[in-house]
């Protein structure tokens, strides 16, 4: 426990809780450290299987791709507005019955989110999630410098990265099991046994509130104001693609609104005695450039995210159980980059090298992605996912590292909250970016193999005619061999398409990378 927290030893707080005595010091502080990273697992693990998910998902909702973008909007706006109101709640409630709450809200979301038979219920229940979930990662890291002195804190850090991305190993291999053996609901159903478990333990393990006086009120203003310009700026990307060329103006109209109320919202916090976010405390260099640092890298992590699935199963017809447990072995390897990277962090005085690496092996990785055949089987995908593994270790462990370097203790606070809010606003935007150029380039590819199989009618009809004898042989008719030859034509057009626009933004992913690596390389801020 940290000495000079106003937290009480975590055996003392209730009489429900002597059984901690049984356990020796270092136990009991590990068990803490446990349910820190699994609170926080939790909403990793739910979140990996949702996007991991999300194609089988908006089927089953009989929706389409920008519908998705805007389920992850309403579940990124929710999980601002909770972070954005972290400190108020937890001071006023205490992170026992703040955290508890959460989850259970959390639960909650994903409960209805199971339900869900058509779109409105589905963002609906995605938002109560974003507001349970929003609490848990940036309560659970603040709690891991309030709860721990420097002696315990690197331990309790290292058992929070690893709960992170453990989580993040099980979720696309968990999430197509269950839908390979069940249906997509499933999806959400599976992570409720470990969040009812973090659950208990916060309820059990966590620290009472403190008495505070004078605390201010929750400030439902600022908040309305944020969410309002989030969710402008994500309608204005979601519709990007129906609106650009058709009414730009209105386009242009609904981006300048978002920005507006986003410009307005940082002014008066700037200018406010008591903000929800404190914009002055960090103003410093260090932090900022880290903090740009963290937007492009979930930006990139997010999109291909979101791709890789869609890529795999879709486009080089890899079964789904295959396809999560490729994604898992892309984790594992994070997983074990972790252990090897804290074994060689004191020795590795300057960071730079191995961001700049990173981005540029996640460069490379996209790259190899981007020139599989159609009949690309999972062993050539290996070395992409290896590289896709080590891109997470190699960059935001480092930055995490950095970023907060320069922030005093009473700063971290405020400067993880934001940064928590960055992520969301980055893993947001990337996987309605994904969803909505992916659609598009679609569209444009399938009308294109459209327009080439219509230039060469007499390849077009013997393939036609070679199709519909294979079918005849296995005892069709003429007319459903007919029909079964089209289904087929259709069929293998589409996967083209969805190939031909994978592999082009897996190209743009590559861009990004080697644009954030000469960025990466040319500052001097994070060294």
């Amino acid at each position: 426990m940290n000495p000079g927290s106003p937290w009480r030893p975590l055996w003392r707080l209730r009489a429900g809780m002597r059984w901690l005595r049984w356990l020796s010091h270092r136990q009991r502080q590990t068990l803490l450290m446990a349910l820190l990273a699994l609170a926080t697992g939790v909403e990793f693990l739910e979140n990996i299987m949702f996007v991991f998910a999300s194609s089988h998902i908006v089927g089953g909702l009989d929706a389409d791709p920008r519908s998705f973008a805007l389920v992850q909007a309403a579940y990124a706006v929710g999980s601002m507005l909770m972070i954005l109101k972290q400190q108020w709640l937890s001071r006023r409630f205490g992170y026992r019955y703040y955290l508890t709450g959460a989850l259970l809200l959390f639960m909650t979301g994903t409960v209805v989110a199971a339900t869900s038979h058509a779109l409105p219920q589905m963002v609906v229940a995605r938002f109560i999630q974003g507001v349970g979930g929003g609490a848990l990662f940036t309560s659970c890291r603040i709690l891991v410098n309030v709860l721990f002195g420097p002696t315990e804190r690197p331990r309790a850090t290292r058992i929070f990265m690893i709960g992170i991305f453990a989580a993040s190993a099980l979720g696309p291999a968990f999430a197509a099991e269950l839908i390979d053996h069940g249906v997509w609901q499933d999806v959400f159903y599976g992570v409720l046994p470990f969040a009812a478990l973090a659950a208990l333990g916060a309820w059990l393990l966590l620290p009472d509130a403190e008495p505070r006086a004078g605390a201010d009120g929750p400030a439902l203003g600022p908040l309305l104001l944020f969410g309002a310009a989030i969710v402008t700026l994500q309608a204005a990307l979601t519709e990007a693609r129906f609106d650009v060329f058709s009414h730009p103006l209105r386009l242009t109209l609904v981006a300048t609104v978002g920005l507006a109320l986003l410009a307005v919202f940082l002014w008066h916090q700037w200018h406010h005695r008591a903000p929800v976010l404190h914009l002055r405390a960090l103003r410093q260099p260090v932090y900022l450039t880290g903090l740009a640092m963290y937007f492009v890298y979930y930006m990139i992590s997010n999109l291909s995210g979101y791709l890789f699935p869609i890529y795999a199963e879709q486009a080089l017809k890899i079964p789904l159980a295959t396809t999560g447990w490729l994604n898992t072995f892309a984790a594992l390897v994070s997983l074990a980059g972790i252990f090897v990277y804290l074994q060689l962090a004191p020795r590795l005085t300057r960071k730079k090298p191995l961001m700049v690496a990173g981005l540029v092996l996640m460069a490379a990785t996209a790259w190899w992605f981007a020139q599989m055949p159609p009949d690309a089987g999972p062993p050539a995908l290996a070395w992409g996912l290896i590289g896709k593994g080590l891109f997470g270790v190699l960059v935001i462990i480092p930055i995490a590292g950095l970023t907060f370097r320069a922030l005093s203790p009473d700063a971290f606070a405020h400067g993880y909250r934001s940064k928590n809010l960055m992520r969301q606003i980055a893993s947001s935007f990337a996987s309605a970016l994904g969803a909505v150029l992916l659609q598009n380039r679609q569209f444009a590819v399938h009308d294109s193999l459209l327009h080439a199989v219509g230039q060469r009618p007499a390849e077009a009809e013997h393939w036609m005619a070679g199709m519909q004898a294979a079918l005849a042989a296995r005892g069709f008719d003429a007319a459903q061999a007919h029909q079964g030859a089209l289904a087929q034509l259709s069929a293998l057009i589409t996967q083209q398409a969805t190939l031909i626009a994978s592999e082009d933004i897996y190209r743009l992913i590559a861009g990004l990378a080697l644009g954030a690596a000469a960025y990466m390389l040319l500052q001097r801020r994070l060294t």
